[in-house]
């Protein structure tokens, strides 16, 4: 039940559908909106198949297509063979054809015999009226590069040929560099290197002639930050005769500051890891979605017009597991309030709309959900989207004020070495191989140990490359004599926030190399990010009551109060504290408005917006105060 400490009318234009967009008739400008679509992850895993996919399509282009949902994006692995022994990690069961380039597999894409790719099925969803996209990895297969298959010249129509040779696979591979997520299915490539940029340019132009219309680019950002290969593919698809929207896809959690190294290269980029139907991975996009709102992130210039940090899909509806070979079975495992909490901030924040769940199982509910006009509204043409701080929240209706803890916790994690923060570490010698290097910014607290490390000289390598390469680099030990070493690689992919954190015994590899800079800077020799401490929630987790605000194209605005406790809060907020969030904006004392998720009418606001919310729920206020 909700009760309300004001009365509230219906806002003026709140009936707005989505409907009347027609995709065709937007600005020329690439991506001017957040973008949306289906994607077959959430659902389907690895294992969909060509029936299976344009059975999809024409659900969405019957019933999504009208509010919005344009794209329809084939997720990972589509050149894997469904057989006994493959799975998310395995090697050996990719079809690959003579230049090492990915392909569908025929078996369950039989239109793509004969060398057509994904042509036809492009042209299928084209027919539709929809935009086709796919899911790629970075770099180049391991299977290509155990088979060392020629590179193709895409240019001159043959085998690509530089200083008298013929150039390989093995040529322009970075085996030291493999997906963190899947080290035995793909590794980087030297785009130093004319063969490395045209093995790229390669596979780019060969989705653009199979009609590709978007692109997910994996294991390139945030924990295998490759800004090399990202600039490169986005080169290349910036040359093409029609907009190719380009997406990344991270390991986890990526902080703003990488982000704007990138954001005008590209059209959408994730900024967690994955998010399933789980009420923590909710709970980690408050302050990832905050954040990002708050470096004016949200959409900025991007590839050949805008781009928008994404939180991921939307795992409604009727769904698989992640790294299964098991199509959909199952229903989301989010309660309804938390389904509406999730979508609301995806809203709220502008985050693009992509829907994981099963099209050919979508329930009334889920419709509802992905297609409510005011959310859709929001998420297209609404303005000034920020997190609204001057909230309050109390536990229950007897006013017990919800004791919540705040202390805080050092918490390691990269970003941009081109960030003014990551200069913050200073060393002192111990002896001469060794030493301690502390995180300046909390050696001045009184009430807080400075976060330190102890430093040496990494074990001597068993060759002379690694020997040469790891020259100048340190071991990181979390207590002097020590034999485990800070290990960058968390070898993970969940939506969480990013804590390399992991200690295991010191080897020579990159994510165990590190470099102090004379400026202060602690590089990690794998990703070639550099190392900060933040201060993190002891319980890891976002807590209390949150609110966000947004301005509608028609003056009204946009009040949302989030409820991440596990109680019932009785949230509220001042009407005078509105304009605080919206600089320039002239209100009025009182306020017509609107709760969206009952559908109630509730008069005239005057001093206070109060509502009792329920656990893991969300109110979502239409107001207007001009």
């Amino acid at each position: 039940m909700v009760l309300l400490s004001f009365y509230c009318i219906l806002c003026s234009g709140l009936e707005f559908r989505v409907s009347s967009i027609n995709p065709e008739d937007r600005e020329p400008e690439h991506a001017i909106l957040p973008p949306r679509g289906w994607n077959s992850y959430d659902s389907f895993c690895w294992i969909i198949s060509e029936k299976d996919f344009l059975k999809s399509a024409e659900i969405v282009s019957q019933r999504l297509r009208p509010h919005g949902y344009e794209y329809v994006v084939v997720d990972y692995l589509w050149y894997r063979k469904h057989v006994k022994g493959a799975w998310v990690d395995s090697l050996g069961f990719d079809v690959i054809d003579k230049w090492g380039r990915m392909m569908p597999d025929p078996a369950r894409w039989p239109s793509s015999r004969g060398g057509n790719g994904f042509k036809r099925v492009a042209k299928k969803v084209h027919d539709l009226g929809l935009k086709f996209g796919i899911h790629v990895m970075r770099g180049i297969s391991t299977q290509a590069v155990n088979a060392n298959t020629p590179i193709y010249d895409y240019d001159k129509g043959g085998a690509y040929m530089e200083s008298g040779r013929t150039w390989r696979a093995q040529d322009i591979a970075i085996k030291e560099k493999p997906c963190i997520w899947m080290p035995h299915g793909f590794m980087a490539v030297n785009t130093s290197l004319g063969a490395g940029r045209a093995f790229l340019k390669s596979l780019y132009k060969q989705y653009a002639d199979w009609g590709v219309d978007f692109v997910k680019h994996d294991c390139v950002f945030g924990d295998d930050f490759d800004v090399d290969e990202i600039s490169f593919v986005s080169g290349v698809l910036r040359e093409q005769n029609r907009p190719i929207m380009y997406s990344l896809s991270p390991g986890t959690y990526v902080t703003p500051a990488l982000a704007q190294q990138i954001n005008g290269l590209v059209n959408m980029y994730r900024v967690t890891g994955d998010d399933w139907d789980k009420w923590e991975h909710v709970l980690t996009h408050f302050n990832t979605a905050r954040d990002f709102s708050a470096f004016n992130m949200t959409g900025a210039q991007g590839l050949r017009g805008r781009s928008w940090p994404d939180l991921d899909m939307l795992p409604l509806g009727w769904l698989t597991d992640h790294g299964t070979d098991k199509g959909p079975y199952r229903a989301c495992n989010l309660s309804l309030d938390e389904q509406k909490t999730q979508i609301t901030l995806w809203a709220m924040a502008k985050s693009p709309l992509m829907f994981g769940g099963d099209v050919r199982k979508l329930d009334n509910t889920t419709f509802g959900l992905i297609t409510n006009p005011t959310l859709l509204e929001i998420d297209y043409f609404s303005s000034n989207n920020k997190e609204f701080p001057y909230v309050n929240g109390i536990n229950g209706p007897t006013g017990n004020n919800k004791v919540v803890d705040t202390s805080k916790k050092p918490v390691l994690a990269f970003t941009s070495c081109e960030d003014a923060k990551a200069n913050s570490w200073s060393t002192q010698s111990l002896a001469k191989d060794h030493g301690q290097i502390c995180w300046k910014e909390s050696s001045g607290s009184k009430s807080r140990e400075p976060l330190c490390l102890h430093h040496r000289r990494p074990l001597e390598a068993l060759n002379e490359a690694t020997m040469k390469r790891n020259q100048g680099k340190i071991h990181l030990l979390q207590n002097e004599g020590m034999e485990s070493c800070l290990d960058a690689s968390p070898k993970r992919k969940h939506a969480s926030h990013y804590r390399p954190g992991s200690f295991s015994p010191c080897r020579t590899d990159a994510n165990q190399m590190w470099e102090l800079t004379e400026s202060g800077a602690l590089v990690n020799s794998y990703y070639g990010l550099c190392a900060v401490v933040n201060l993190a929630e002891a319980n890891a987790e976002p807590c209390g009551v949150r609110s966000w605000i947004a301005t509608g194209r028609n003056g009204e605005i946009y009040l949302s109060f989030f409820n991440l406790n596990d109680v019932k809060m009785v949230i509220s907020a001042k009407t005078s504290d509105l304009a605080k969030a919206l600089p320039g904006r002239k209100l009025n004392a009182s306020c017509k408005c609107q709760e969206v998720w009952s559908g109630k009418d509730f008069g005239v606001l005057r001093k206070t917006i109060s509502t009792e919310v329920e656990k893991h729920g969300c109110a979502l206020f239409v107001l207007n105060c001009s």
